[in-house]
């Protein structure tokens, strides 16, 4: 496998014996929404920052794909994969005086799909496959909206671990292979390892004004975090209010 430029590591057997996993990741997602909702969001939609989550997802799961007119970057926190740099900051383009909480709740979902998305693109890029999303953990679980938003910006189905607690259940899996109760961690994966009887599928529809949205992401992540970048944003703004005026007329 060859050096992927901007990954984390590609380490032998840090996960399974005898596969190599490719470690990468986002400096920010949950701790991107909870800031919005903490932070910038009305008392009217809650009481709590999770009471208000729950509400601009319910929100924001109304709204049609690219009807906003807004765009993010994800990089509240810097970027760790695919740029590496602590020194970026977030920003949220295609904001008017109309602009309401929920839109920019699902700009910051869509955001860190896009940024998922340049990861896995970087990761085929260097001839790794990727045919299937596995997640785990509390977002998964609780926000259909998020489930459904990755499944069309990554074009991939996505399933759910169906342990609550796949950590712990991995730290069991090898404790019962040291101990003697399965031969391999393989058998103890086919063993314990389950998924959720649901799969996210990409919906075409959205997936044909999220490939023009990531076009548009793709701008200002080079543009903003790249130095060698020499393109031009000056269409991206009047290019968000004609997608976004497209989908309000439908």
């Amino acid at each position: 496998v060859p050096d992927i430029p901007g990954v984390c590591g590609i380490v032998d057997g840090s996960v399974l014996p005898g596969c190599l996993a490719i470690e990468a990741g986002q400096s920010a997602v949950g701790d991107l929404f909870l800031w919005f909702a903490a932070q910038l969001t009305p008392d009217a939609f809650g009481s709590t920052p999770g009471a208000k989550l729950d509400a601009l997802d319910r929100a924001a799961a109304a709204l049609a794909p690219g009807a906003s007119g807004l765009l993010a970057l994800d990089w509240n926190n810097g970027n760790r994969t695919i740029l590496a740099d602590a020194r970026l900051s977030g920003l949220l383009l295609g904001q008017t005086l109309h602009t309401t909480a929920p839109e920019v709740h699902r700009a910051l979902v869509e955001a860190t799909a896009f940024g998922a998305r340049m990861i896995i693109d970087r990761v085929r890029a260097y001839g790794i496959p990727v045919e299937q999303v596995v997640t785990c953990g509390g977002l998964a679980v609780k926000s259909p909206l998020l489930m459904q938003i990755y499944a069309d910006v990554l074009e991939l189905p996505l399933v759910i671990a169906a342990s609550d607690q796949t950590c712990a259940l991995g730290a069991a899996l090898f404790g019962a292979v040291a101990a003697g109760a399965f031969p391999s961690a393989a058998a103890a994966q086919q063993r314990l390892c389950r998924v959720r009887d649901l799969t996210y599928q990409p919906n075409p529809a959205s997936v044909a004004v999220y490939r023009e949205l990531l076009t548009l992401y793709r701008q200002l992540h080079d543009g903003f975090g790249t130095p060698a970048w020499n393109g031009s944003m000056s269409a991206v703004m009047k290019r968000l209010i004609a997608i976004r005026e497209a989908r309000r007329s439908r």
